[in-house]
């Protein structure tokens, strides 16, 4: 569903779950509270809860009995061309299909809504928890960079992916 307020505890909470669980033993923990800090704070999920626009469709929540297990995000980067910017797992409920499902309503919405015929997708390099599924899925590598964001960490190396929708 698509997500709003009511949602937004639950979305950072398993946006930092599922972060630690990838990352943990990838990246030093100064990196992870980082990327934590800046991206999974309540204020930063509400403002993305609440906005949408043709560069950011919102956040979709999977729910079971009132928890979130699965959150995601996308909208479009081009006049025909969609990204997923974010998707993340309950790390104990990985496995039953709450990713595939969490990425099909995203790939519905850029199609039916923005007109998307391509997809692209960023995952670190080492992520063998999301490369597996972006490549099973159809995504096909397409490049790897050093993102400017944090100087600090060199070794942050994104690929990027892409396939057609």
């Amino acid at each position: 569903m698509k997500a709003d307020e009511s949602h937004v505890e639950g979305i950072s909470s398993v946006c930092i779950r599922g972060y630690w669980a990838t990352y943990e033993n990838t990246y030093p923990k100064e990196w992870i509270e980082n990327v934590i800090r800046d991206f999974y704070n309540h204020e930063r999920i509400l403002g993305e809860v609440t906005e949408s626009n043709s560069n950011w469709g919102g956040y979709f929540v999977a729910v079971e009995n009132g928890k979130v297990v699965g959150a995601a995000g996308g909208g479009m980067i081009d006049e025909e061309v969609g990204e997923l910017f974010v998707i993340y797992i309950d790390p104990d409920r990985r496995n039953e299909g709450i990713g595939s499902g969490l990425l099909n309503v995203i790939t519905k919405q850029q199609k039916e809504e923005y007109g998307a015929k391509r997809q692209w997708v960023s995952v670190q390099k080492g992520n063998m928890k999301g490369i597996p599924f972006y490549e099973s899925r159809g995504f096909k590598f397409q490049s790897e960079n050093v993102p400017k964001d944090y100087p600090e960490f060199p070794t942050h190396i994104k690929l990027r992916y892409s396939r057609e929708i």
